[in-house]
C-alpha cells in the first residue's frame, strides 16, 4: 500500500551515454543502472512487478518514452501490454542456463560477488512468476518474431535483427 501510494512521485527515464555509447536508467534524476542489475533487485522484481498498481505506472511511463521518440525497448510484456502496436516485435529468448550464464559473466565483471547457481536459480524464478501473473504476464505476442539467441554470438545477433528490422521497414 505504501509503495502504491508513493508511485506518482516516481518518475523514469532514460539518458543517453556518450562515453558508454547507450542509454541509462534515471529514477527521479538519478543514475540508477548500476542498482536495477543487482542480483538484489533481480531478486525482488518479479515480486513487486506482481502488483497491479506498479505495471500500471510502469506501462504508462513506457508508453510516454515511446511517444516523445521512436525507440527500441525490452522487457517481458512490451510488445503484448505497453507497445501492442509496434511496427516490429522481436520474442527474444535463450536457455535458462545461458541466460545465467551471460547474467553471471556480466555480474562478475562489474565486481559483483555472486554464484552461478544463484543466478540460475534467479532466472527460473523470475521466468516462473512473470509467466503465470496475472497482470501483463511474460508471453510471446501473436505477431513477435521469435528468436531463440542460445547459439547466436552479438554479431550473429546483431545482423538477424538488423535485417528484419530493414524488412519491415521496406514493408511500412
Amino acid at each position: 500500500e505504501e509503495l502504491s501510494g508513493n508511485l506518482d512521485s516516481i518518475h523514469l527515464e532514460f539518458k543517453f551515454n556518450k562515453e558508454l555509447g547507450f542509454a541509462e536508467m534515471y529514477l527521479n534524476g538519478q543514475n540508477v543502472e548500476r542498482e536495477i542489475r543487482s542480483i538484489e533487485v533481480s531478486n525482488k522484481v518479479s515480486f513487486v512487478s506482481e502488483i497491479s498498481a506498479v505495471r500500471k505506472k510502469l506501462v504508462q511511463q513506457q508508453q510516454q518514452m515511446g511517444n516523445k521518440a521512436s525507440l527500441v525497448m525490452d522487457g517481458r510484456d512490451i510488445g503484448t501490454v505497453v507497445f501492442p502496436n509496434a511496427d516490429i516485435k522481436l520474442f527474444v529468448t535463450a536457455s535458462a542456463k545461458v541466460r545465467a550464464e551471460r547474467r553471471y559473466k556480466e555480474l562478475i565483471k562489474k565486481g559483483d560477488q555472486v554464484s552461478f547457481d544463484e543466478i540460475l536459480e534467479n532466472v527460473i524464478t523470475r521466468d516462473r512468476i512473470d509467466s503465470m501473473r496475472k497482470d501483463s504476464p511474460l508471453i510471446k505476442a501473436d505477431d513477435a518474431i521469435e528468436i531463440d539467441n542460445s547459439e547466436m554470438t552479438m554479431e550473429e545477433q546483431f545482423s538477424l535483427i538488423s535485417d528484419l528490422v530493414s524488412k519491415r521497414i521496406s514493408q511500412l
